[in-house]
């Protein structure tokens, strides 16, 4: 095994200016992968806002028009859900 300080100036010299340029070409590869990353994310989000058909908003007359029953009967069901989920969780 060879260490740093064995070798010769000029061998220890090269091999760092070798490693730097190979740790600048590597930061550079991703720098401008996460940047095509970026835009290729935003432009497609872009055209699928375009491309898909928009849903229909729903009407609410007034906040008193929804029963608190089918409130409750929802909150009952996503008790059960977490319930169910803790369960299965501990098998």
């Amino acid at each position: 095994m060879v260490f740093l300080a064995q070798l010769p100036k000029e061998q220890l010299v090269t091999q760092l200016q070798n490693g730097v340029i190979l740790m600048v070409l590597g930061i550079a590869t991703v720098f401008v992968f996460l940047t095509l990353l970026v835009f290729l994310t935003k432009g497609m989000s872009a055209l699928v806002r375009k491309l898909a058909p928009e849903k229909p908003k729903a009407v609410v007359s007034s906040p008193a028009a929804v029963s608190t029953s089918a409130a409750s009967a929802s909150e009952a069901d996503i008790a059960a859900a977490i319930v169910a989920a803790f369960a299965k969780s501990k098998e």
